[in-house]
């Protein structure tokens, strides 16, 4: 569901007095509903006065201990849910300057340990190459000027020394289209299939392709990126969305596997970059 920022504070702030009202109607303290829900006392204060956005498998946890109506406990879960979605139009990180998002991405990445990018239509920036980045960047229509164009590219490619910690597990699944794809000079996309392959080949990197040829039968709708097992970000054409809710985050872990498990991987998936590589110098 698309909400903008103030509805999305509008409906969490909603969530949290609603909670706190059907409590305090209940009788209950918030240490006797915490022992209920097997929560900290310091947890329901801060879902209550909306420091915490609590989880719909939270909400869901906390009616049941309210012991309110089937009718309650559909209208505040569906509120839940909207709560857990954030919207942002690529317009709104356009008036702030859109390379920042590249700031704001390299922060999330820095505070996960493993992320996986399913990419059906482009590869990841944390994979480009600077004249590949600079020629497809060019085409976004919120960069206004070269110096917006220069400190994008430049956001970008700083994001990429996250790949350089071996702490750090990164899971890139593109499709072939996505490989192929061809924002730029034969020669630029010839050397970005090498060196994607050549990334492929650090011990905290895995890149896994699904041909053409493959038989899936789940389409291939959306970018999205997993970090660890906390959030998802889903692109689309209009801007971005997170989810929180552990069970969407279940459910998207779940569709990368699918994903994951039609690919070719590993050196399998080296070798075809670089002959793809090959097919773009002929």
């Amino acid at each position: 569901m698309s909400i903008e920022p103030e509805r999305q504070e509008d409906q969490r702030r909603s969530l949290a007095e609603a909670l706190r009202s059907l409590r305090q109607a209940s009788g209950l303290s918030g240490q006797r509903l915490a022992a209920r829900c097997n929560m900290s006392q310091s947890k329901i204060s801060r879902i209550e006065t909306g420091r915490v956005l609590p989880s719909v498998i939270d909400v869901e946890r906390i009616l049941k201990a309210l012991e309110v109506s089937p009718s309650v406990v559909e209208e505040l879960l569906g509120l839940a849910r909207v709560a857990n979605v954030d919207y942002t139009s690529w317009r709104s990180y356009a008036r702030v300057g859109i390379w920042r998002k590249q700031d704001e991405l390299r922060s999330l990445t820095e505070k996960s340990t493993m992320v996986r990018q399913f990419l059906p239509a482009i590869p990841t920036g944390l994979l480009q190459l600077p004249e590949y980045a600079r020629d497809l960047l060019s085409r976004i229509a919120s960069v206004k000027s070269d110096r917006d164009l220069d400190r994008l590219v430049e956001a970008r490619l700083r994001r990429q020394a996250v790949l350089d910690d071996p702490d750090r597990k990164f899971v890139f699944l593109m499709t072939e289209q996505a490989v192929r794809w061809r924002p730029t000079a034969s020669e630029v996309m010839a050397r970005q299939a090498v060196h994607m392959a050549e990334v492929s080949q650090r011990p905290n990197v895995e890149i896994g392709i699904i041909l053409q040829s493959a038989k899936v039968l789940e389409p291939p709708m959306n970018i999205f990126v997993v970090y660890d097992d906390r959030l998802v970000t889903v692109e689309l054409f209009s801007g971005e969305v997170v989810l929180r809710d552990p069970q969407e985050i279940a459910y998207h872990l779940e569709l990368f596997e699918f994903f994951l498990g039609h690919a070719v991987r590993g050196e399998e998936a080296a070798a075809f970059l670089r002959s793809v590589a090959r097919d773009f110098m002929r």
